[in-house]
């Protein structure tokens, strides 16, 4: 079942008409809108919304920005993570306008649906051990690393909620 929320048409930020990387709440409604971005894979991925029924691309491409990789949970397949990458608009220098180049951006909870058990133990794991022995962590960190690595000097983002 669609969900308000996760329809960009109705819940996206369309105050933003031409995105300005210098002005802070444009970067924050850009971060914000790839962070729900991952929310709304995992509820595809969940409800087998796939193809024109799936509702989460219009939130990156939107703001010029192609999936370049899923961060996916291997215990339970469940989609934690994204990334993304920032298209210059071919008038654009590639670093010039304070746009980031990548952005690694990362789902809190999902409080129903398929994760909900995933999701709670894993919190119940943080709690317990701390966030660096679970697999999402492991995952994660390689991901970074692998885009720091491939990024060099580019601008990379970190985004997330929880």
């Amino acid at each position: 079942m669609e969900s308000e929320r996760d329809n960009f048409s109705l819940s996206g930020p369309h105050h933003i008409t031409c995105v300005d990387w210098t002005n802070i709440h444009h970067r924050r409604s850009v971060a914000a809108s790839l962070v729900q971005g991952v929310y709304i894979l995992e509820r595809d991925r969940q409800t087998n919304r796939q193809g024109p029924q799936a509702l989460a691309s219009p939130w990156w491409d939107f703001f010029n920005f192609e999936l370049l990789q899923l961060l996916v949970d291997t215990e339970d397949n469940s989609i934690f993570g994204a990334i993304y990458k920032f298209k210059f608009p071919e008038s654009v220098e590639n670093s010039g306008n304070g746009s980031p180049n990548y952005v690694i951006a990362f789902r809190g909870t999902i409080p129903k649906g398929d994760s909900v058990t995933r999701d709670l133990k894993l919190n119940l794991q943080i709690i317990q051990h701390g966030l660096h022995q679970t697999s999402p962590f492991q995952i994660s960190m390689r991901a970074v690393q692998d885009i720091v690595a491939l990024a060099k000097n580019d601008s990379i983002w970190l985004a997330g909620h929880s």
